[in-house]
């Protein structure tokens, strides 16, 4: 599975960005996968954001970015994507899309070591 994001930069505090990630693969069309998108700020380690089941029934959101964030799928164009709203500087990292084997209907993995495939990042840097 290759993954590629997208849709990072810099903006203001309280803006929004929409980051994407495409899916391809063998392994990506004959598996039904969850989605989810990581993040690393700087010094850091990698944190859970947001995930999506395979059936895009469930979704799962960290604590402090649920109501601000919106994680969706798109099965046609093999896409997943992160909308990011009310955006906070403590929200300045690079984001990692990742996709994990899961036969969850409802609940995604938040670990990252569920998830074996993932995507280069893509920075998103809030400034105050």
């Amino acid at each position: 599975v290759q993954l590629q994001a997208s849709g990072g930069g810099l903006v203001q505090a309280g803006g929004s960005l929409k980051l994407s990630c495409t899916a391809s693969g063998r392994t990506f069309d004959d598996y039904h996968m969850a989605m989810g998108w990581f993040r690393q700020a700087p010094g850091k380690g990698r944190e859970f954001v947001a995930a999506i089941t395979s059936t895009g029934r469930g979704t799962d959101y960290l604590d402090s970015v649920e109501g601000r964030f919106t994680i969706s799928r798109d099965y046609a164009k093999n896409t997943v994507s992160l909308e990011l709203n009310g955006l906070k500087p403590e929200d300045t990292a690079t984001y990692y899309c990742a996709a994990a084997r899961s036969t969850s209907l409802y609940y995604p993995p938040r670990s990252v070591q569920a998830y074996e495939y993932w995507g280069q990042g893509t920075l998103v840097t809030v400034s105050s």
